[in-house]
């Protein structure tokens, strides 16, 4: 399937709240899951926003860098995702739509070095020996550091983008740095301004590839854990996410077939990389 990373640009594009409409809309065959981990270094959201604070700061990958120094990470890694698979709505007994949440603290980034090169690797093997997509989210300058290093072994890196004036001016040189460290990126815009996708793509010079529509009430049951208003599932914002999915999916397929024509992902080889 596919490990996909998400980044953004200042002016709160809204890369979580995509990334987590993206987790409750993903087609999933049986036997498949769908994995969002927060690699952002300034921070996660999800639990003092989906979740309301309610599982306190137990899971979550500062977790992870002690793991790591034992020789334990694979173990640990599962044991600190949290199930969302209820949160669209539907109370699911299968552990499909799985969470890592981020650090809590941006002081936690320093000690994650060697973490980011390992869950990487990680990410790389759940995709190539299950089956299982893995969305990275990468906040606003997660694609830039030492976290880079997940952008680098996705399949594909999309910035996300509001089509204002503020947010297209601030996001150039954003693409441009992605541009050079993983090759070849592309664009999910969210719909709020008077630019169309055309000429987004023409000021940022990369495709969009899929736009959400910018709904603030449907938003705000993702990214602050409002109360979730019927038919949610079946709103704008979903309709497009579940929409979306499928075109990030054929897009990372498509590069990694042209990246990687022998199929060395996928037979677990060594993984190349445009530059």
């Amino acid at each position: 399937m596919a490990v996909i990373a998400l980044a953004g640009c200042s002016g709160a594009p809204g890369v979580t709240t995509s990334a987590l409409a993206l987790l409750l809309s993903w087609p999933l065959e049986a036997g498949r899951r769908m994995i969002l981990a927060e690699c952002d270094p300034d921070g996660g959201a999800v639990l003092h926003g989906l979740l309301q604070g309610t599982l306190g700061d137990r899971y979550g990958l500062r977790n992870l860098s002690v793991a790591a120094r034992k020789g334990e990470f694979s173990d640990a890694f599962w044991r600190q995702l949290i199930d969302l698979s209820g949160e669209d709505g539907k109370q699911e007994a299968v552990r499909d739509r799985l969470l890592l949440p981020g650090i809590t603290d941006p002081a936690q980034a320093a000690s994650l070095g060697q973490v980011w090169k390992i869950l990487a690797q990680m990410f790389r093997g759940i995709e190539a020996e299950s089956g299982h997509d893995v969305l990275i989210d990468l906040g606003r300058r997660g694609a830039y550091g030492p976290s880079g290093v997940l952008a680098e072994q996705a399949d594909a890196a999309f910035v996300v983008v509001r089509n204002t004036l503020r947010c297209l001016q601030a996001a150039e040189g954003r693409v441009r740095a992605l541009e050079e460290r993983v090759g070849d990126v592309s664009v999910l815009m969210i719909n709020e301004g008077p630019y169309p996708a055309g000429e987004v793509q023409r000021v940022l010079q990369v495709p969009v590839i899929a736009t959400l529509p910018y709904a603030p009430k449907d938003a705000r049951v993702l990214s602050d854990g409002a109360e979730q208003p019927r038919h949610f599932t079946r709103s704008p914002l979903m309709k497009a996410a579940r929409t979306s999915s499928t075109l990030l999916v054929q897009r990372a397929a498509m590069r990694r077939a042209r990246l990687d024509p022998r199929g060395l992902h996928a037979a677990g080889g060594e993984v190349t990389h445009a530059r």
